[in-house]
């Protein structure tokens, strides 16, 4: 059966305290459950009337307008719900916090077209379909482990998404790179798509805006163990950084190149090192504003337990 977008019919009056804003604005204040962008496409194609006219998005109003609203709801992809395990960390009425384990695909793609942490979510909770990327708000690569929250009400989406954009929302991550570093730093370098490899990404310099802070939190021989924390979220972004500066992540089967050995090391060592096929990287926490509640919240997620092995095998081996 072919879906038909839902029809929306509002009528609504800007009240004196939004004068001054730009139509998309008020409306966006007024009607929390849509997007500006959702807003403004139906002020553009001519669904909403400003005392019975149509006007542009960046018209300023004066408060006492009659706004009316005749539009359709874009249906976002329909998905099929599966019933995968779902690693909840933490859940409400507006929220829920993933711990996702190592391997999990996030969102349906090329090659992974179901079995992801989006079809899991609506198994979990069906009402996620009528929500963009089912309430997911960012993602976290294939093979690293870690945080991500997801919103349950398109109120939340947006207030949250609102945060992420102006980088409000605390995202720390732990991770064991190559070689020896001797203090904290920040990485100020700009992502874009190699321009050869065209599923690598690479500093490029007419890329967008990329930063990541980073501190030692423990130094071993020829590797360190980094507390970095995001400030931008570009694509691959961690990963591309540390091997700009020429601390690749352990593991990393993309940007990490070949496997670096120190002298002395133990075969014990030398073979975890081998065999870890995947970065060393967790999404070890996440801090935002409630989107109900208002106040500051923080979650975090132990290091999972492969991480975990290979740093009790560095320790060992700064021993000698």
């Amino acid at each position: 059966m072919t879906q038909t977008n839902p029809a929306i019919h509002l009528t609504l009056t800007i009240p004196i305290e939004h004068a001054d804003l730009r139509l998309d604005q008020a409306l966006a204040k007024l009607l929390p459950d849509y997007s500006r962008t959702q807003i403004k496409e139906w002020i553009d194609a001519g669904s909403i009337l400003v005392d019975g006219k149509p006007q542009k998005a960046k018209l300023k109003v004066q408060g006492g307008e009659q706004i009316s609203i005749t539009a359709h709801l874009k249906l976002p992809p329909q998905w099929e719900a599966e019933a995968i395990p779902l690693p909840i960390l933490y859940e409400d009425e507006a929220i829920i916090i993933i711990n996702k384990p190592i391997g999990l695909v996030v969102h349906p793609g090329a090659g992974n077209s179901n079995r992801t942490l989006l079809n899991a979510l609506l198994h979990h909770a069906p009402a996620l379909q009528a929500l963009p990327r089912a309430g997911i708000l960012h993602r976290i690569d294939k093979n690293t482990s870690g945080l991500l929250v997801v919103a349950k009400t398109a109120s939340a989406l947006r207030k949250l998404t609102h945060q992420l954009k102006f980088h409000e929302v605390q995202r720390e991550y732990q991770a064991v790179v190559y070689g020896l570093m001797i203090s904290g730093g920040k990485v100020d370098a700009p992502i874009s798509r190699h321009h050869i490899h065209r599923k690598r990404m690479a500093v490029v310099e007419t890329g967008k805006e990329a930063i990541t802070h980073y501190r030692v939190e423990a130094k071993y021989r020829g590797f360190t163990h980094l507390n970095l924390q995001l400030e931008t979220g570009r694509t691959h972004q961690i990963r591309v950084h540390m091997m700009h500066i020429r601390h690749p992540i352990v593991g990393d089967p993309v940007y990490g190149g070949r496997v670096q050995l120190t002298k002395g090391m133990s075969s014990e060592l030398i073979e975890l090192l081998r065999n870890f096929k995947r970065q060393a990287l967790h999404a070890y926490a996440l801090g935002f504003i409630h989107p109900v509640t208002e106040e500051p919240v923080r979650f975090e997620a132990p290091i999972p337990e492969d991480m975990q092995l290979l740093i009790t095998a560095l320790k060992e081996d700064a021993k000698k």
